[in-house]
């Protein structure tokens, strides 16, 4: 404890004091708990650790040195036991509030760390004043896991300051749905059908994927996503990987992106590889009760209809094919204009021997059948 000198005594420059009044003083020493300074009074001061941080059993010894200079706010000059109660928390916390609402008067952009998480938002300390960021103001989609910003330093701006009610309001979402609109204008400015950028996948669905393409979220839909066939977009995707895509459409602000790539198009030279009469290998991709289409490469579908099977009969392709089964055919009919290609498993089987009997019989057959049709037409002449 310091004493009153006696010089100090004699010119009479102890000074008065009074609770709420605001002192200066100098620490004279420091403990883990509480922090005392001459203040020019008879009796030394005491803050206590509650009294100067809202952070939890931090050792002052860390934060504050002997011959530090502070201002601090009188909260009962005799604590009964003949030392003066102050604290450094709820002056700076005043200090805070006004600081807090000149930046709402000027709608000023503030930053701060987080300082806790609560159960319904964030909480932010500026000059040891409290500011509430509500969850639906934390950010302009919905955040399932607020932990996430634990320490994290936010701009926010204060949305409502009604202190005496204890009601200060810090505002995320806005500042984001600003900052996303400039790069909106800015990225559409830049951008057209046709071009091929570069984006972060933001979300996967059964649908497609959303990608984020710095400032708009552009739709790869999955009819979009290969030349070939995908059945399910989240077993080819992940959130956060880089993606090259292709401008495919823009109305307004929904872009429609794509990656089927032209210089990567199968039917640009699927004239010369599945010319008719070519040999090709490809596996059953789907099935339906006159055919089964079969994937010669991605993008590249053939119909083998029923009737080209076998060269027995079958009643559905389903009886003798199955999905994934590897097949051999021989290019029967391509249609590049409308993208169609036949194919026939038929045509590589060869052609069943027939007995000689058999032959006699056939070669009889047709003879009757000549001759009958050489009378019908004789008939229908002499009419």
């Amino acid at each position: 404890m310091s004493e009153m000198s006696f010089e100090q005594m004699l010119d009479g420059t102890v000074t008065t004091i009074h609770n709420g009044e605001v002192v200066e003083g100098t620490v004279i020493d420091v403990k883990e708990d509480e922090i005392i300074l001459n203040i020019g009074y008879k009796s030394d001061g005491i803050i206590s650790r509650s009294e100067y941080t809202n952070t939890p059993n931090v050792d002052l010894r860390e934060l504050v040195k002997v011959d530090d200079k502070m201002e601090v706010k009188v909260l009962k000059v005799n604590d009964g036991e003949g030392q003066v109660l102050l604290s450094y928390k709820r002056l700076a916390a005043e200090k805070g509030n006004k600081r807090l609402e000149e930046a709402f008067n000027n709608q000023e952009v503030l930053k701060a760390p987080v300082a806790a998480v609560l159960g319904g938002g964030l909480s932010v300390v500026i000059d040891e004043a409290r500011v509430f960021i509500p969850a639906s103001l934390v950010s302009d989609t919905y955040e399932k896991n607020l932990d996430t910003y634990k320490d994290q330093e936010i701009e926010f701006v204060i949305s409502e300051f009604n202190p005496r009610r204890r009601r200060i309001i810090g505002d995320r979402k806005q500042l984001l749905v600003a900052k996303k609109k400039e790069m909106q204008a800015e990225l559409l400015s830049k951008i057209s059908v046709g071009d091929t950028v570069r984006g972060i996948i933001k979300n996967v669905t059964d649908f497609g994927a959303f990608i984020d393409l710095g400032g708009i979220d552009g739709l790869l839909h999955i009819s979009e996503m290969s030349w070939g066939r995908v059945d399910s977009p989240k077993k080819v995707f992940k959130v956060g990987e880089e993606i090259d895509v292709l401008i495919k459409d823009i109305q307004g602000e929904k872009i429609a992106l794509s990656l089927k790539f032209a210089d990567q198009n199968p039917w640009i030279n699927a004239a010369d590889k599945y010319a008719v009469g070519t040999e090709v290998t490809g596996k059953v991709a789907r099935m339906t009760d006159f055919g089964a289409f079969v994937e010669l490469e991605p993008g590249v579908d053939a119909l083998l209809h029923v009737s080209q099977i076998s060269r027995e009969h079958v009643e559905k392709p389903a009886d003798v094919l199955s999905v994934g089964q590897e097949v051999t055919a021989k290019v029967v009919d391509f249609n590049d204009d409308e993208k169609k290609i036949s194919i026939s498993v038929k045509a590589l089987l060869p052609e069943p021997e027939v007995a000689e009997n058999d032959s006699e019989q056939e070669a009889v057959s047709e003879s009757a059948a000549e001759e009958a049709a050489t009378e019908e037409v004789a008939e229908s002449t002499e009419e």
